[in-house]
């Protein structure tokens, strides 16, 4: 197959596609991926951000009493806040963390405002010219002056006698999640390529894989084709030399043109022979299920063809047998012209490869809900590495003997299409120089 052109190229458009379509998949997949982990990621972190400032949120709003103002009771709760202008103070004590320590969990950061917008407090770390602005909506991504991200929600915050106090802003660095995000961007990335070239690899074998069915089928029609050609070829040169010797004669006698005529009728039968087996080969070849007609006593097919094969075994002094060897009559359900053919083929075949004196003797019997027919000879058999071969269309073992009788190779073939057709078999059993047998086998009931 790497030999033909159109194969190749074939093959390469195959795999192509198949690459192709399959990196389309591949990255919507992956980009699927990467949605759903950079969704499930943002997610959490806004919920984990949204528990950690609503903690906060209601436990400083309690101590509020005066709008913009904090009272001791709120640096109580958070003892790490310090006033803006003011240096912060070291982390509190391990007594004084029960609240605050939320703070010091994923980079958070908590900043006060009053009404106007105003810093008053902050708590946590701090991001370096990060704006403090009143908030227009209570979630926010905010930039510091770094370029690092910050996820940053805002609440309301209230005095005891529900009065506006301001606003508490709580944030997280967004830091680890893009880079978490950054690392599966480059593993998706880097990873696609090497899965399309994996994918191409793959669609290059199994195209080849695919390819090769119909590259035996595309072989054996350029055989049957060839074979059919070499075949027809052979009369119609007969028939063409035939005429163009009779034409150069000036004036045929009658005995002359009576031979002409035979000639040319003899190459017209030859032909006519070798179109019909091809049509019936054709026809074979398009049936889809086995064939359903009548009922056919393969007791009365072996008799009457035992009995009309008589005369062209006694021309080749060949002695013909029949042995029904079936305790009652043998039916199978099938076209009952087909069976004849196919038993026939085979006997004229098996008469054809013996010799003078040899016998030939055509059997029937059952095993385990079977018809079998066997042919047995004793010819010249056949040689082990030809007899996978015989089944072939145009293929005969012995070329000179088979133009001698007039065959075209293909009384095998059709033999083994009209038991296939009839849900049987053919096998063959042959010793060189010993003999051969043919077993048919059918389904009976």
């Amino acid at each position: 197959m790497n030999q033909n052109t159109l194969f190749q190229q074939t093959r390469w458009r195959l795999a192509s596609w198949y690459a192709g379509v399959m990196g389309l998949i591949l990255s919507l997949c992956g980009f699927g991926v990467y949605e759903a982990i950079s969704h499930a990621h943002w997610v959490t972190a806004a919920r984990e951000l949204e528990s950690v400032a609503g903690t906060l949120h209601d436990s400083i709003e309690l101590t509020l009493k005066q709008p913009g103002r904090l009272e001791k009771a709120s640096l109580d709760i958070l003892p790490e806040l310090c006033y803006n202008g003011e240096p912060c103070s070291a982390q509190p004590a391990s007594s004084q963390r029960h609240t605050a320590g939320a703070l010091h969990q994923g980079a958070y950061y908590l900043r006060l405002l009053d009404v106007a917008g105003r810093p008053i407090a902050a708590a946590g770390t701090q991001p370096q010219g990060l704006p403090a602005t009143a908030p227009q909506k209570a979630w926010q991504i905010v930039t510091d002056a770094t370029g690092s991200r910050y996820d940053q929600i805002s609440l309301s915050l209230h005095t005891w006698d529900s009065r506006s106090w301001g606003y508490m802003q709580v944030g997280r660095s967004l830091k680890d999640f893009d880079d978490y995000l950054a690392a599966v961007r480059w593993i998706l990335l880097l990873g696609l390529p090497v899965a399309m070239l994996l994918v191409a690899g793959a669609g290059w074998w199994l195209a080849g894989l695919a390819m090769q069915p119909v590259y035996r089928s595309y072989r054996q029609i350029q055989q049957f084709t060839s074979d059919a050609a070499h075949e027809l070829r052979t009369p119609l040169a007969a028939i063409r030399a035939t005429l163009e010797s009779a034409l150069r004669v000036n004036q045929l006698s009658l005995a002359e043109a009576r031979d002409t005529l035979r000639v040319i009728e003899r190459q017209n039968h030859r032909l006519s022979v070798l179109v019909q087996d091809l049509l019936l080969l054709s026809r074979m070849d398009q049936l889809s299920s086995p064939v359903k007609y009548q009922p056919c006593c393969l007791n009365d097919l072996v008799s009457d063809l035992t009995e009309e094969m008589a005369s062209l075994a006694l021309e080749a002094e060949v002695e013909l047998t029949a042995d029904i060897r079936a305790p009652k009559p043998l039916y199978v359900t099938g076209d009952f012209e087909q069976l004849y053919r196919l038993v026939l083929n085979i006997v004229v075949n098996a008469i054809q490869h013996t010799g003078a004196g040899g016998r030939v003797a055509v059997i029937l019997d059952s095993a385990a809900g079977h018809a079998l027919i066997q042919v047995q000879d004793t010819g010249t058999g056949i040689h082990p590495s030809e007899q996978a071969r015989i089944f072939d269309r145009f293929y005969r073992v012995s070329s000179d003997r088979s133009r001698h009788t007039g065959g075209a190779g293909l009384g095998l073939p059709i033999a083994q299409a009209i038991a296939t057709a009839h849900g049987g078999s053919i096998a063959v059993a042959s010793v060189e120089g010993i003999g051969s047998q043919f077993t048919i086998q059918l389904p009976s009931h």
